[in-house]
């Protein structure tokens, strides 16, 4: 089974199944063609993180193939004179690219853990990037959202726009040749066929014509890491999540441990009482997160000493049963200690056993809106994602510290969160989402559906979520929450806002009792459940 957010990528995943290759095989080939049908966020110039259950050896991996900072990044790269941060050029420039690490993320959990050839799993985007697909509703939903940035760079105004002018149409015919030549470098000749020879080029070229940083020693020197997930619990359950430098699979676990100290049930899902709790847990996460999260290869990040169930307990002992604490009264806590919006995520499962769970960016939707001519792909903006001036918001409202700084080499701090939960050691629930900030608690509250209120994979998926993320001090809430809840949250000291739109967008496979069972987020329109 594969579901994602996109049809035609999710039914490329499925076949390459049904040829009988594994869930590795079926989930690189959807992240491919999601480059092709998904341009939002699907892409080949991003980066992400691949976790993995492999059946045959029961264990379970983390590909990181977060982006990484080119050498000549500095920490002031993205402000002004004045010192201020310069969003334009942190998020719209040439130097808002990271290089981009998707391509030998995938290339290598093919080479390490897939079945098929690579030259087969690549065989159908280079078919759709050629021969074309007809537009979505969807796809020209996404389009029309971005229209207006996307036409500020030419080459993303010949790629996504008719000759004539205005996007592409629903129903009309796409054909993206030059992303299928790109794919065909890939597949002929592996990573080398992107990071090396002609792909390599026309990304430096790209970069020098715009005053990029990249060069063609950042792309070569590119590499994807293996990492060991983190693992945590939470009642009967084991929950194993992303390692840093993403934040997600600490936060994640640190929330649970947090709430596995309360009545849940008794509480009842959705309530104030609930909420209130969950609320207060994500403040303490969150304030954490500004601290003491970063890229592990270049700061200690205190991995076994937040993901504590000591630590949960001090922390547990801090919420008050029926009243907000201020954020402003909240600082990161003390732990001993020497001194990663839009985004997509997918989900596979195999009859071996197989598991996968794959979040990966082009950070904001469409990424920096910049094309590289003759590639057919949209350059990232994750260089966002560092903290261009500690202290200050970043894009998605997120304070940062010091150690998240810019500097050349290092990977951006993220929030990708692609995680499994376990029932009596075999997987049982695997899912993810995009989001951003919201991406740590959507999927916190989709696992927290499942294990503390017995809720099948589609109604955990559906019911309506909260997001607090420390600062700014507001409790987020989508609609389908109860005004007598939200009132009786604003008397406790909740500063209550009524989310303008949808947080996060997960999707979901729970294995039970031999069965497949699939939920792709309704939040959004093209979600898919593909399956046999």
């Amino acid at each position: 089974m594969v579901v994602g957010p996109e049809r035609l990528a999710t039914e490329i995943g499925l076949d390459m199944l049904q040829r009988g290759g594994n869930a590795i095989d079926a989930a690189v080939a959807t992240g491919f063609a999601l480059a092709v049908s998904y341009p939002r966020a699907g892409n080949l110039g991003g980066g992400g993180f691949m976790l993995v259950h492999l059946a045959a050896d029961d264990r379970q991996t983390l590909i990181d193939y977060r982006e990484t900072a080119p050498a000549a990044a500095t920490r002031d790269l993205f402000l002004d004179e004045d010192g201020e941060v310069d969003r334009e050029r942190a998020y719209f420039s040439h130097q808002a690219a990271g290089v981009p690490g998707t391509v030998a993320g995938l290339v290598l959990a093919q080479e390490r853990y897939g079945t098929l050839p690579l030259a087969e799993v690549l065989a159908p985007a280079i078919d759709l990037a050629e021969q074309g697909l007809e537009v979505s509703f969807a796809l020209n939903h996404e389009l029309n959202s971005r229209a207006e940035r996307l036409q500020v760079n030419p080459e993303a105004r010949r790629l996504f726009f008719r000759p004539e002018g205005g996007v592409h149409q629903v129903g009309d015919h796409w054909r993206q040749p030059e992303l299928a030549w790109t794919l065909r470098q890939i597949a002929e000749h592996g990573s080398r066929g992107f990071y090396e020879g002609e792909v390599a080029r026309r990304i430096v070229a790209e970069m020098e014509a715009g005053d990029g940083l990249m060069t063609m020693a950042d792309l070569k020197g590119y590499r994807a890491l293996e990492r060991s997930p983190v693992r945590g619990s939470y009642r009967d359950f084991e929950v194993v999540s992303t390692p840093p430098p993403s934040s997600g699979g600490i936060h994640i676990i640190q929330i649970l441990n947090i709430l596995e100290g309360f009545d849940l049930q008794a509480m009842g899902h959705n309530s104030a009482a609930y909420l209130h709790h969950l609320a207060e847990s994500m403040k303490l996460a969150y304030a954490d997160r500004s601290r003491f999260l970063a890229d592990p290869d270049f700061v200690a990040v205190p991995v076994a000493e937040l993901t504590s169930k000591s630590y949960a307990q001090r922390q547990r002992s801090l919420i008050k049963p029926a009243e907000a604490t201020p954020s402003a009264d909240i600082a990161p806590g003390q732990v001993l200690v020497d001194e990663s919006t839009d985004t997509t995520h997918y989900t596979v499962a195999d009859r071996f056993g197989n598991v996968v769970s794959n979040t990966y960016t082009i950070n904001f939707s469409f990424g920096s809106h910049i094309a590289v001519p003759g590639t057919g792909m949209l350059l990232n903006n994750e260089m966002a994602d560092f903290a261009a001036s500690p202290g200050q918001a970043n894009p998605f409202g997120l304070v940062e510290h010091e150690a998240n700084r810019v500097e050349g080499g290092k990977r951006p701090l993220s929030s990708m969160s692609p995680t499994m939960v376990f029932r009596d050691g075999q997987p049982w629930l695997a899912t993810g989402s995009p989001g951003g900030s919201l991406i740590i608690t959507a999927v916190l509250q989709t696992v927290l559906n499942a294990m503390a209120f017995d809720m099948n994979v589609a109604t955990a998926a559906a019911s309506a979520r909260v997001h607090h993320q420390w600062l700014p001090d507001r409790l987020l809430v989508e609609q389908g929450i109860s005004p007598d809840t939200l009132q009786l949250l604003r008397q406790m000291g909740h500063t209550v806002d009524i989310a303008e739109r949808t947080l996060g967008r997960t999707q979901s496979i729970m294995l039970e009792k031999g069965h497949f069972l699939g939920a792709t987020d309704t939040r959004r329109p093209g979600g898919h459940v593909a399956g046999y």
